[in-house]
């Protein structure tokens, strides 16, 4: 008997649950029911507030037929048109003719035919569609309007009109509420002052600024070229911040970057990271991971790996130093020239010269490169340095080397002997970048070997004193040697004295020198007990007597400032 009671019970607990399950899906399918029809409450249903002719439709008994002058209403909007059919049961209608949709004072739908739905809260209007909200209006022949998300939307072409700027795109949905607009496939944005290409792009009707998601080209009404992977570009004032390798093109000048800013009313463009400006007209390229560029005066900075490539006269130069700044005179004529200043650390590279200092100025309508601090010039086995150098250019090679103030010249003949000569300043004179000639002028101090076999047995060292010396070269040796009266010992190589081997100063700087263009970035500087302390000439002052002395020391002063300037010396 227990054994059944149990049975019974177990039974009973089934039947109930059985019975839980099915009204716990009689009470799913009702919500299903209920949420599947119309809404009952008052603020969510459509209205008709007036029309001409109401009537019933037999071929479609679910629609009432408005006529003439037909007004709608729902939920703050209100709609007109020529004719409808209502729907009340599904909270719908269909609107034909001259239709318009007005939301608020900001907002406003026109179009041919406009399809309704309340509850869904939708719009789908076809035929000549414009959506206005303030002064931005969007056209298009099929627009689908989303009321509950404030977004419409077009998939068959459409155009966007804001200020001066004209949007074209064959996808595109605009949300008035954010000001927010996005456009896909074959989008061009018109504007007065530029024309923008693009795949991809968002644009902002209050700030007016286009975002750039997709490769993008932007051409400005004076030649300037933008291309941009991502970034902003400021329709209103020609502002751009890209970034993802993006650049700029104008007037044969490009400038690129990791990062880019770029000010059209400036003509001011700022670059970090992997930076190359490419001047084609001055054949030049300036590298560096953080550049500035004026297009309109044609200044270039570039720092940090700061390197100019140039390769206007046949083969390329490389200099690079921590400050590499470019401007450019006659810009816009057929007569543009170009000045270099390399600022701290600088060293160039090519493969018939090479150098060091610690600032340069290289100008271009002189032909001259000027080297201050510390210079040092290579030029094949030969090495000078003082305390200026002044370089003069012909086309393509150097002419002319002025080394001004402890100046030394040095040939390394091999591993343990040079040919050296020190004197006040001078002048070395090359014929197709070959050295054919060396003067010194003031206080000259040579040491020079006298060879036999062409060089190969080193026989004496002379060793001169004099106050000019000539020293003519013929395939890079030295040929003969002129001076005026001077004085002179001769030493067999094995009996040199110990304090003859070398002049005073004497310096082989073969460890700083370039090696190759990779080379200029390696920073050696001199040996501290290399570095040259700069001569100061004392003058005995004059006594100021009167204002005539005055005049005069004036006259004197500036006499001596024109002395100084870095003007080519004449031909001795």
């Amino acid at each position: 008997m227990a054994g059944k009671g149990s049975i019974r019970n177990m039974e009973r607990i089934k039947d109930k649950k059985n019975m839980m399950g099915r009204a716990c899906a009689m009470a799913m399918l009702c919500l299903l029911i209920l949420s599947a029809m119309p809404s009952n409450d008052p603020d969510d249903r459509i209205y008709l507030i007036h029309s001409d002719i109401l009537y019933k439709n037999y071929d479609d008994p679910r629609a009432e037929v408005l006529v003439g002058h037909v007004k709608l209403s729902h939920k703050g909007c209100i709609m007109y048109c020529d004719s409808a059919k209502f729907y009340r049961d599904d909270n719908s209608f269909d609107a034909f003719g001259h239709v318009r949709m007005l939301q608020g004072d900001t907002l406003s739908l026109t179009s041919d035919t406009l399809f309704y739905e309340g509850d869904h809260l939708t719009a789908k209007a076809r035929g000549k569609v414009v959506l206005t909200h303030h002064k931005t209006r969007l056209h298009t022949d099929h627009l689908d309007y989303d009321r509950m998300y404030g977004v419409g939307m077009y998939m068959q072409g459409g155009t966007l009109y804001d200020d001066d700027n004209v949007l074209n795109s064959n996808w595109g949905q605009y949300t008035p509420a954010t000001h927010e607009s996005f456009f896909t496939d074959n989008v061009n944005l018109e504007n007065p002052s530029f024309t923008l290409l693009s795949d991809t792009l968002f644009y902002n009707t209050q700030t007016k600024v286009a975002r750039i998601v997709s490769p993008t080209n932007i051409e400005t009404n004076d030649s300037t070229f933008v291309f941009g992977m991502k970034g902003n570009y400021n329709t209103n004032t020609g502002e751009a911040d890209l970034t993802d390798r993006s650049y700029i093109i104008k007037d044969m000048r490009r400038i690129i970057g990791d990062s880019l800013h770029y000010d059209k009313e400036r003509h001011f463009s700022e670059a970090f990271n992997n930076v190359v400006i490419n001047d084609d007209e001055n054949m030049c390229i300036l590298y560096g991971d953080h550049c500035h560029y004026d297009d309109a005066i044609g200044y270039a900075m570039a720092t940090d790996r700061a390197l100019l490539k140039e390769y206007s006269q046949g083969d390329t130069a490389y200099v690079h130093a921590d400050t590499l700044k470019m401007f450019t005179e006659n810009i816009g004529t057929d007569s543009v020239t170009r000045t270099i200043h390399a600022y701290r650390k600088v060293k160039l590279y090519r493969s018939d010269v090479q150098a060091v200092c610690d600032s340069m100025v290289s100008i271009q309508k002189d032909s001259c490169t000027y080297l201050y601090g510390q210079p040092i010039l290579w030029n094949g086995a030969q090495q000078l340095f003082g305390e200026t150098i002044h370089v003069f250019n012909n086309d393509s090679t150097i002419r002319l080397v002025h080394v001004i103030n402890q100046a030394m010249a040095i040939e390394q003949t091999d591993s343990t002997t040079f040919n050296e000569v020190a004197s006040r300043e001078m002048f070395s004179y090359f014929d197709n970048g070959v050295l054919t000639r060396n003067e010194a002028h003031g206080n000259v101090y040579v040491i020079y070997f006298v060879t036999e076999n062409k060089g190969q047995n080193k026989l004496f060292m002379n060793y001169s004193e004099t106050s000019k010396m000539i020293m003519y070269m013929k395939d890079k040796k030295i040929e003969h040697i002129w001076m005026p009266a001077a004085t002179c010992s001769l030493y067999p190589v094995l009996q040199i004295p110990p304090d003859k081997k070398h002049l005073s100063g004497f310096a082989w700087f073969d460890y700083v020198r370039p090696s190759d263009p990779e080379d200029v970035f390696n920073w050696r500087g001199k040996s501290q007990e290399s570095v040259l302390v700069a001569e100061r000439q004392h003058k005995v002052p004059l006594q100021k007597l009167n204002k005539l002395n005055k005049q005069q020391d004036k006259a004197e002063v500036s006499d001596e400032s024109d002395a100084s300037s870095p003007n080519e010396p004449s031909t001795p």
